[in-house]
């Protein structure tokens, strides 16, 4: 009896619309479409928090740089009503010998906080954590890696007040110590001379920087497995062998990041110059930053300002974009 019953209710079943197994079926999609909209809800709320942001972002940024783009194309003294003058700014830009002569100079800084840091970064953060931890402890290589950070939190005004009175001509501490040495003959006016005020104003901000690429490098090291220095030290391999074989390789990520970065604080430096030569003398020291600078507040030719920053920011972006696409390829080719 039992097989005609279960054949009847199965007939029910169909006669009533369908069987269980459908009707699960409708309620696992419903259940799915619940979760779908559960995280479409999520990722909303989430949307949420970077509206700050964003709003920062567009305020601050782009706001501003859309307002300069647009002044660079008049001839503006700052007060009154901007004149539309189309590309002459940027006409008058590419045969300005003074622009030239100060992007030149950047140039110049970028080998001084970005090429020099690095590199010392490398060997002294190599150095802090394969020789001072082992020997000296922990303590002290913390002790010396915030020393050389100590110029990064520095306010930059009270660093370039400092550097100017070591670098004074008559009672500078560097011109003193010279004197004391019995080398007055290397006593120079380190700031004044034009020979002289661009390669003083570089060593300057390889002391500034240095502590950035340390840093980063020091906790690059964090992840490098021990095993591989081991290995490579019973194999034989001295420190330089070791530093050049397996620290370098290991660090590539964070290379690019540093050599990235400070790059770009290069290109846009502004306050040392300002503090310690204000772009002279004669021009020697000027950088783009500072050029801008002149032309918005002491000549008043706030269109041509503008563009000299804009030339500026595009630049930048640029590099930014053009970095970081290098790094994400030899990221690919490594994996």
């Amino acid at each position: 009896m039992s097989a005609p019953v279960t054949a009847v209710s199965k007939d029910a079943a169909r006669a009533a619309g369908g069987s269980g197994t459908p009707s699960r079926r409708r309620w696992r999609k419903g259940r799915g479409g619940t979760g779908r909209a559960r995280r479409s809800s999520t990722e909303g709320s989430y949307a949420l928090y970077l509206l700050p942001g964003a709003l920062a972002f567009l305020v601050v940024i782009v706001v501003p740089f859309a307002m300069n783009t647009g002044i660079s194309f008049t001839d503006w003294s700052g007060v009154g009503t901007p004149e539309f003058t189309g590309l002459e700014n940027y006409d008058r830009l590419l045969g300005d010998e003074d622009f030239w002569e100060s992007f030149r100079h950047s140039l110049a800084m970028v080998a001084a906080m970005a090429l020099i840091p690095t590199a010392l970064g490398l060997v002294l953060a190599s150095a802090l954590f394969d020789v001072v931890g082992r020997y000296a402890g922990s303590r002290w290589v913390a002790v010396l890696r915030a020393c050389f950070y100590l110029p990064q939190v520095l306010p930059i005004a009270v660093a370039g007040i400092v550097w100017s009175w070591i670098l004074a001509p008559e009672s500078g501490s560097l011109n003193e110590l010279l004197g004391a040495a019995g080398l007055d003959g290397l006593k120079q006016d380190w700031l004044g001379d034009p020979d002289w005020a661009l390669y003083s104003v570089m060593a300057v901000m390889v002391w500034v920087q240095i502590g950035f690429p340390l840093v980063i490098f020091m906790s690059g090291l964090q992840r490098v497995d021990p095993a591989l220095h081991e290995a490579a030290e019973l194999d034989g391999a001295g420190w330089w062998r070791r530093f050049w074989h397996v620290t370098l390789p290991q660090l590539r990520p964070e290379i690019a990041v540093v050599l990235l970065w400070c790059t770009i604080a290069a290109l846009k430096v502004f306050g040392m110059v300002y503090v310690l030569t204000g772009g002279g003398p004669g021009g020697a020291t000027n950088v783009p930053s500072y050029f801008a600078y002149q032309n918005f507040f002491e000549n008043f030719q706030a269109g041509y300002g503008a563009a000299i920053s804009t030339v500026l920011t595009v630049l930048i972006l640029v590099l930014a974009v053009v970095a970081l696409k290098l790094q994400t390829r030899a990221e690919d080719e490594n994996r």
